[in-house]
């Protein structure tokens, strides 16, 4: 998750992510220019469980993920991407019913991984409510420094690539009227990678549980209009 945006002239490129500067002048930036990566790349580089040898295949997946993330968060038009096969793209999140390349931008990375088929009761979170711009704008201000990931195994090579991966940040920030614990918020994952032979991604498979996200989000002291705490709103739906 990056922070800040800069004039493309400026950009001198991330060392984990690729084609941020790469046709930065002609490819269309959701906020105006390339994204800036400081704050999350610091808070990596101090919490990452190892560092990859550079050139390694987890190396290789890890930096492949993250630029297309940072491509998801964005750019706005699927012609600019360079790390996916837009026509054969598919997002399948825990066994449900693949998004392809458009219907993943449109809805973001945070309500694409969110979506879910529990009772709307149930649904702290309620993706099909959130827009791509209140989806992002949630997450960066429960993790002012940032949501940071990492791949921590690689099981096997391309063209299927198996992995598990870490999803970190401190929950510095309100959520959803949560309020902020200070404490680190993380969990982990499989996934998957279908690539062609130019390496551009045509399938993701992720797997994780939703509730080791948001239990800790909702963990934080919730206050109603009236000032008073809420304790039953401090449970996840998820564990339920």
């Amino acid at each position: 998750m990056a922070n800040q945006v800069v004039e493309s002239s400026k950009v001198a490129g991330d060392k984990y992510r690729s084609y941020i500067h790469d046709e930065a002048d002609t490819t269309l930036w959701r906020h105006g220019g390339p994204p800036l990566y400081d704050d999350v790349n610091k808070l990596f580089e101090e919490g990452r469980t190892k560092e990859w040898p550079k050139g390694s295949l987890e190396e290789i997946v890890q930096n492949a993920v993250k630029s297309w993330e940072m491509e998801v968060s964005h750019k706005t038009r699927l012609q600019d991407f360079k790390t996916i096969n837009p026509e054969k793209f598919k997002l399948f999140v825990n066994g449900r019913e693949g998004l392809s390349a458009e219907e993943t931008l449109r809805l973001g990375s945070y309500n694409a991984l969110l979506k879910n088929s529990l009772p709307q009761e149930l649904k702290y979170y309620k993706a099909d409510e959130e827009s791509f711009e209140s989806s992002h704008e949630a997450f960066r201000t429960a993790f002012p420094r940032g949501f940071a990931w990492e791949v921590i195994k690689v099981y096997t090579g391309p063209p299927e690539i198996v992995f598990k991966f870490r999803h970190w940040g401190f929950f510095e920030g309100s959520f959803k009227g949560h309020a902020p614990t200070g404490k680190i918020v993380e969990f982990y994952g499989l996934g998957t990678l279908k690539v062609d032979k130019s390496l551009k991604v045509e399938e993701v498979e992720i797997y994780y549980d939703p509730a080791e996200l948001l239990g800790d989000l909702l963990s934080g002291t919730h206050t109603n209009n009236d000032n008073r705490a809420s304790p039953s709103s401090q449970q996840c739906p998820f564990s339920k």
